[in-house]
């Protein structure tokens, strides 16, 4: 099209050459278009490659300066754009923690998300061979626990498992199972407490007292699980306090607590035990993440529901991932911002300048034939004004 307006201008040039009157306006704008249509076309050109060939200064400007262009535009991008300041403001009107609340508070999505993530992390599982895992514990996981004490650690967490009442729950377990244990085999506490009895004492007596001791112990177990405030209850708290206080300020029963440290980690079976454990729940794992029907599954998708209504309900809790998002990403921009635009470079280096030269007409050209377009036509109405301009004189 701009060719054509060209050779246009040019035909109704030399059709109006030497006409007077209104064909001399008519001559004139053809005159101006042509001149307009043909600087353009130079501009355009000399964008790209010599015009005809020639090599005129100043033109083939992108195969000649394309590592330029390209290192200015690497600053342009990090200077204006992969910026924190600009990549923070980006990130916060996003709302990338409510949206993706809002996505996973959906179950289907919750589903497909551990669908789609199982197989990968079952793959990777497996991948992980025994003897690494091996040589992990022998030369990093051991020796720091050997080195770290362990009273004051124990002590602390014992403390706050106190104070959160979370060993209640095994407490109850274990006091639970014990009475209905005690309550399925009399005969067996009934054997235990008869061993123990005198030789003279008669057998009719033994059995009166041991199964008057079985029932006493019944009793005194199920008052135990009933009664949360029970005496033993307390004593059993008390004592573990005690050992709690213990284990981060008596040094005796630190010293204990140490050396029973250094007696299991040196204990050759140590290793071997963790192994076994590892590759059982390796299995266990490995197992549900591949069955989509497993418990597993099942569960992994229900946490992230709940994490995406919590998400989606806890302005508090949104706002933290947000402000921990928006630090993660500064840092990143302000650590990595150069390199990760030195891309744009290097690529650019790469690229032969010819090639490079055509990748971009490509893209643009056609918005540059309309520059050549705009051209012969204000060519034109300029020339005509300055026709007029001069007839007026």
């Amino acid at each position: 099209m701009a060719l054509g307006l060209l050779l246009l201008a040019a035909v109704i040039f030399v059709l109006t050459h030497g006409h007077g009157g209104v064909w001399g306006y008519v001559n004139a704008a053809a005159e101006a278009a042509m001149v307009g249509a043909v600087a353009d076309w130079f501009a355009v050109t000399a964008l790209f490659r010599h015009p005809m060939g020639v090599p005129i200064p100043h033109t083939a400007i992108i195969p000649e300066r394309k590592d330029a262009i390209g290192a200015s535009l690497e600053d342009f991008v990090a200077e204006n754009f992969l910026t924190p300041d600009t990549v923070q403001e980006r990130l916060a009107a996003a709302q990338i923690p409510a949206r993706v609340g809002r996505w996973l508070a959906v179950r289907d999505n919750s589903v497909r998300v551990v669908r789609t993530a199982a197989p990968p992390l079952a793959r990777g599982l497996e991948s992980i061979d025994d003897r690494e895992v091996l040589e992990l514990l022998d030369r990093l996981v051991l020796p720091r626990l050997s080195r770290e004490p362990i009273a004051p650690v124990a002590g602390h967490l014992l403390e706050g498992i106190l104070r959160d009442r979370s060993h209640t729950s095994l407490v109850d377990l274990g006091v639970r199972e014990l009475h209905d244990w005690v309550a399925a085999n009399p005969e067996t506490i009934v054997a235990i407490l008869g061993s123990r009895a005198p030789w003279w004492s008669p057998k009719w007596l033994d059995d009166t007292v041991t199964s008057r001791i079985h029932l006493e112990i019944l009793r005194f177990l199920a008052d135990v699980r009933d009664d949360p405030e029970h005496q033993t209850r307390q004593a059993l708290d008390h004592l573990l306090g005690q050992l709690a206080h213990d284990l981060q300020h008596d040094e005796a029963t630190m010293a204990q607590a140490e050396s029973l440290k250094e007696h299991l980690l040196k204990h050759p079976s140590v290793p071997g035990t963790v192994l076994a454990l590892w590759a059982s729940v390796r299995t266990t794992i490995v197992d549900g993440l591949r069955d989509e029907d497993s418990d597993l599954h099942a569960r992994l998708s229900r946490a992230l529901t709940d994490a995406g209504e919590r998400l989606g309900t806890d302005e508090a809790l949104r706002d933290s991932i947000e402000r921990r998002l928006e630090s993660i990403v500064g840092h990143v921009v302000t650590t990595y911002g150069r390199e990760l635009t030195s891309v744009i470079t290097t690529t650019i280096e790469r690229w032969d300048g010819k090639e490079a030269a055509s990748r971009i007409e490509l893209h643009v050209g056609r918005d540059l034939q309309f520059i050549r377009i705009n051209g012969t036509i204000v060519g034109g109405l300029v020339g005509l004004l300055i026709y007029t301009i001069a007839q007026l004189l």
